[in-house]
């Protein structure tokens, strides 16, 4: 049986090993078709593309940021074409934003006493991608916190010193920006956000209006009944299910390929495609 990891990052985004290293740790951990999915970037590819030559199939992905509802939403996408030039266009323009956002933060945080976190931040930063990451790994590097989820909780997320609003892609676009490259909408990590059953509910049938066509039913630290119950609501959308651990870092406890497996009765997002 193949084992599937069909969400990880690298240095192009937030992650901490290079695009090569990702996929040699995959490799150590028995993960046979990789996606790389870093978040509004394709930078790292073209390296991963080359280190998977042998004993690992490479998906080329991306994870893309939504704004829905007033909710941030995440979006992988699958099997797509990184020479695209509508999606090279769009990730370009989250690029952008992401900068803008990064100076407003830096701001809010000086306001909270904390300083030169913009010139902290970019120290983590290793391609053109500047994330919330890059400013919580400075959190912990001045002492502010002790890991990147308390920077996350007391400084970066809604209701904190440092939440800058941001307005992303929305939901038609960035699943024409996908299919449009001939990959595959995915909803990531459905499990994390901030929303009721009725709000998700609203979402999946937005998304799948939009063209999306499949849902994360396993992800990371997820417990049997959570799974079970997005593999029935994946059933009930009539989406394909995906699974991924959502790798950032070996110091992390989302591992490469250390996943449940999908419930028999769900269809895989890779059925009926070449990976």
């Amino acid at each position: 049986m193949r084992v599937y990891d069909l969400h990880t990052h690298s240095t192009a985004s937030d992650g901490v090993l290079a695009p090569s290293a990702l996929i040699e740790r995959a490799k150590g951990h028995g993960v046979d078709t990789l996606a790389l999915t870093d978040h509004d970037t394709i930078g790292g590819i073209a390296e991963a593309r080359e280190a998977a030559t042998e004993g690992i199939r490479l998906i080329a992905g991306v994870e893309i940021s939504v704004s829905w509802r007033g909710h941030l939403i995440h979006v992988v996408g699958l099997g797509i074409d990184e020479s695209d030039s509508d999606l090279i266009l769009g990730l370009e323009s989250l690029r952008d934003r992401r900068d803008d956002r990064a100076e407003q933060m830096a701001m809010r945080l000086e306001k909270a006493g904390i300083r030169s976190a913009l010139e902290g931040a970019r120290r983590y930063q290793t391609t053109d991608i500047l994330s919330r990451t890059h400013f919580a790994r400075y959190l912990v590097e001045v002492g502010k916190v002790d890991s990147v989820d308390e920077a996350f909780k007391r400084f970066l997320n809604a209701g904190t010193p440092g939440h800058v609003p941001m307005q992303w892609a929305t939901l038609p676009e960035t699943i024409d920006w996908i299919t449009g490259a001939g990959g595959a909408a995915v909803v990531a990590h459905p499990g994390r956000y901030r929303i009721d059953e009725n709000q998700l509910d609203q979402l999946l049938e937005d998304f799948v209006e939009s063209g999306g066509i499949g849902i994360e039913v396993v992800c990371s630290n997820q417990k049997p009944d959570q799974i079970e119950r997005f593999a029935g609501i994946a059933r009930k959308y009539g989406l394909q299910a995906s699974t991924g651990s959502d790798f950032h870092s070996p110091k992390s406890n989302r591992e490469l390929g250390r996943l449940a497996p999908l419930p028999e009765y769900v269809i895989p997002v890779w059925q009926n495609r070449e990976w």
